[in-house]
């Protein structure tokens, strides 16, 4: 059995360790992926729930077929990849993860003991490795240190906004969906600029015209209703939707959802032959 400990922090607590950690994201605000591959269930549940904390999305494997099955459809940003696996060795998986996804970041998880199979694995290619027993800070932390080098995030012009087929360019003020220039008024230009730097994040009519008006409207808080409607006749017109009102709570834009795949027609069956 695995042994795995979490260090405490001073002051821990739910909304503690949610201040605590610096959010990272990829570059169209959609969460960070990880792929956790082990054969010990337990271990695999107990990552997977630290890591979604971090408010990453988690998919998980326990043999090495499979994580190369998960790995092709899910797309990771990174792999956390236990050396022994049931079916195949971690320096298999690796390969055959590295002929799909040649950049991905690989964190080995090794015993103690065997110093050949860390040579080994980062040799072959992977990226860092933890040994067991192993603290989940610890995982945490280099799996950051793993994606921020690998540029699975933010990796582009800082005056460019980009939220999926949605860019902004700050210091041009050249605005883009999905290749289509989308022409803004100054207001609009402001009003989705605030909306595209906190995607997915709920924002109130309050923090919307402090932010962009610069000031109360008191009762005027229609003005941003009003605006919003003209960005989405804009940005949304003819694409599935990126602008979002939450009733009672505000506004919040985050990448469309893909265009579900259309259903295939039902094979035809030959008409039997006449006797």
């Amino acid at each position: 059995m695995t042994t795995i400990s979490r260090q405490g922090r001073a002051g821990e607590g739910p909304g503690a360790a949610t201040d605590a950690r610096a959010d990272i994201r990829r570059p169209d605000g959609s969460r960070v992926r990880v792929l956790v591959v082990d054969d010990e269930a337990s271990l695999t549940e107990l990552l997977s729930m630290t890591l979604r904390y971090e408010g990453w999305e988690v998919r998980t494997a326990q043999d090495g077929a499979s994580a190369v099955r998960a790995a092709r459809s899910f797309r990771p940003d990174a792999v956390v990849l236990d050396v022994m696996l049931p079916d195949m060795h971690g320096l298999a998986v690796l390969g055959r993860l590295r002929h799909d996804l040649p950049d991905v970041p690989v964190l080995f998880l090794t015993a103690k003991d065997a110093v050949e199979d860390r040579i080994a694995g980062l040799t072959a290619g992977g990226d860092d490795y933890v040994t067991k027993p192993f603290s989940l800070e610890e995982v945490v932390a280099r799996l950051r240190g793993l994606i921020r080098r690998s540029g699975a995030v933010a990796r582009r012009s800082e005056s460019l906004l980009v939220v999926g087929d949605l860019t902004l360019d700050e210091d041009s003020h050249e605005v883009t969906r999905g290749g289509r220039s989308i022409h803004l008024t100054a207001t609009e230009f402001e009003l989705l600029r605030y909306l595209m730097r906190n995607p997915r994040r709920v924002l109130s009519k309050a923090q919307i015209l402090d932010r962009v008006w610069s000031y109360d409207f008191g009762g005027q808080a229609n003005v941003v209703e009003l605006y919003i409607s003209y960005l989405r006749r804009k940005i949304d017109a003819g694409n599935a939707p990126m602008i979002h009102t939450r009733r009672g709570a505000g506004y919040l834009l985050k990448a469309a959802d893909p265009a579900p795949e259309p259903a295939s027609a039902p094979a035809s069956v030959p008409a039997a032959a006449s006797a």
